[in-house]
């Protein structure tokens, strides 16, 4: 099931806020999944454990 692109922001005024965290090595536009225990890119593998 896909996530429309525009779940993953919110509007500010006349400013659009991403709610999830960016891939540093993907760059813009390319989202992390949230899991329990960490984030990770789906298109690169990145992951990020959280404390």
């Amino acid at each position: 099931m896909a996530v429309k692109r525009s779940e993953y922001y919110t509007m500010e005024g006349n400013t659009a806020v991403p709610q999830r965290k960016v891939c540093p090595r993907c760059g813009k536009g390319v989202f992390m999944a949230e899991h329990k225990d960490r984030v990770s890119c789906g298109k690169c593998g990145y992951t990020e454990f959280k404390q």
